[in-house]
């Protein structure tokens, strides 16, 4: 197979620099303690991945509020700050860039997680379908407590002070987790959003939170180190339905976001599960009205990946499932050696078998 350059040129994403247009898409691996704190495991983890030309980390807890499963990350103590930091002091000793995803789940919790087994909290007190990963297996998520709108400030000031201590941990910048039906995106859809204060009813009203959360990440970081990702047309998780006008909503935040200058928008085209069914939503004209760097993902690969980037569909494209087993992912792609397949069995929870013992190509 012949290179691509475009697709392994360096570039900048927003004030971030970039060694290639490959990014390492955020991977819920569940291998932090139930205090979400990460160990060692972690450093080798994303040491070996580093060669990325952005490494987006797994989505990782505002607060304990924020939690919707076991052995998650989180960012809102100072241990939690400790450990990331030898992780992003070995991703750049190996060259590498890495930011950090902040994350609330919203409605995709359950009460074990949650201090004093208090319910998950949501735009509106509907109950998700699905489930969630809690000590000892799976469960359905509990039933959420709608937020009042008084708490919402507080919400915005978690992800403000996690932006923060994302900033002490020494990322590179942050990413706004707005998708896969998590706290932020159940404001967005008038599915699981049925309010009807001011971050309720209308568009502007149900994208309200999302752009404050970005202003907010913002005053931290300035915009040129903060990306947002969204999901219009993914029901995971939850089994959520989907919005009642996806290219209008997300038309309409794209437009709010690109005016703030922000890094990049990073979209999951398509389903997660089951058929992608990308054609069903115009990803482009996100893209264009969004305005600036954007992020594709979910499904791509190398071909795909160096089209999109050679026809100006995309600025990055993200890997997600193929950087579990390949940590030098960029390499093989680069020279079109076979990858290794990761069994689902080692994608959540463990120790080092499954995560850290992938070897490089010879």
């Amino acid at each position: 197979m012949t290179t691509t350059p475009d697709l392994f040129a360096s570039t900048h994403i927003g004030a971030i620099p970039a060694a290639n247009r490959i990014a390492m898409a955020p991977l819920t691996r569940a291998r932090a303690g139930m205090d979400g704190v990460h160990t060692p495991l972690a450093v080798d983890y994303y040491r070996q991945r580093a060669s990325a030309g952005l490494i987006i980390t797994e989505a990782t807890n505002i607060s304990r509020q924020g939690r919707g499963y076991a052995y998650t990350p989180g960012i809102y103590t100072p241990e939690h700050v400790t450990a990331w930091k030898a992780v992003t002091d070995a991703v750049h000793q190996a060259g590498g860039h890495i930011v950090l995803q902040l994350w609330h789940v919203g409605r995709i919790s359950h009460t074990s997680l949650q201090e004093g087994g208090a319910a998950p909290v949501a735009p509106s007190a509907l109950q998700a379908g699905g489930e969630t990963y809690v000590e000892g297996g799976f469960a359905q998520p509990s039933l959420p407590r709608a937020l009042e709108t008084e708490e919402i400030a507080g919400i915005i000031a978690d992800y403000h002070r996690a932006a923060e201590n994302a900033k002490a941990a020494g990322f590179d910048g942050v990413e706004v987790h707005s998708a896969n039906n998590y706290l932020l995106e159940q404001f967005i859809r008038d599915s699981t959003n049925h309010r009807t204060d001011r971050y309720g009813g209308s568009v502007e009203n149900r994208t309200r939170l999302t752009v404050e959360v970005a202003q907010a990440v913002a005053q931290v970081w300035g915009p040129e180190r903060v990306g947002l990702r969204l999901s219009p047309i993914t029901q995971a998780a939850g089994n959520t339905p989907l919005d009642s006008d996806p290219n209008g909503t997300y038309g309409f935040l794209a437009e709010r976001l690109g005016e703030m200058n922000l890094a990049y928008l990073h979209c999951v085209e398509g389903q997660t599960r089951g058929p992608n069914g990308a054609q069903h939503f115009d990803f482009q004209s996100l893209r264009r009205k969004f305005g600036g760097a954007y992020i594709a993902n979910n499904g791509y690969d190398r071909d795909l990946a160096a089209r999109a980037i050679a026809e100006g569909r995309a600025d990055m494209v993200a890997f997600g499932r193929p950087f579990i087993a390949n940590p030098d992912l960029v390499h093989r792609l680069k020279t079109g050696t076979p990858l290794a397949q990761a069994p689902q069995e080692a994608f959540y929870g463990g120790g080092a078998k499954g995560y850290t013992d992938w070897p490089n190509a010879a």
